[in-house]
């Protein structure tokens, strides 16, 4: 299926202020809030359903001379668009 970019933001930051932004989309998370993310003209809204798909991957990579390595984090959260939340099973 293809990849359609619709926001994208990147840029030097300090641990405490990703860790803000980070709060912030877990308190949204948390509470079932949409949020919308903002750069510049850039925005796009998000609403994630009660249960979402969740991965972590750590990678290192290594500069072509071998001597420099970088390691990356990523934090992905999958959900798709037409599911909606069925919400939990109540019995009347």
């Amino acid at each position: 299926m293809p990849e359609e970019t619709l926001f994208e933001f990147e840029r030097d930051m300090t641990a405490a202020d990703v860790a803000a932004y980070l709060r912030t989309v877990a308190d949204r998370l948390d509470s079932g809030s949409e949020f919308t993310l903002e750069a510049g003209t850039e925005s796009v809204t998000l609403t994630p359903p009660g249960r979402v798909a969740f991965e972590i991957e750590v990678e290192r990579e290594t500069s072509k001379s071998g001597s420099a390595s970088e390691i990356e984090l990523e934090i992905e959260l999958e959900w798709d668009e037409s599911a909606g939340d069925a919400g939990d099973l109540s019995i009347e």
